[in-house]
């Protein structure tokens, strides 16, 4: 039986934490944060739990990881 294929960019954006949660960074870090309040930036620096929504699609996007 052949392996399955990872979809690499799921495994760059998803880390998996020793108690096997799924960790991904916050969103809308890129540009246009100079506008942004102090405490608006030190919020988007931190890493977010995934929801349990995307989980079940990730782990069958990463069988490997």
């Amino acid at each position: 039986m052949s392996k399955i294929k990872t979809h690499q960019a799921t495994a760059k954006r998803f880390r998996k934490t020793a108690k096997k949660k799924l960790k991904q960074r916050k969103g809308g870090q890129d540009h246009f944060n100079a506008r942004e309040a102090g405490k608006t930036k030190r919020q988007k620096r931190r890493d977010i739990n995934t929801t349990k929504t995307l989980q079940k699609t990730i782990k069958m996007l990463t069988p490997y990881n």
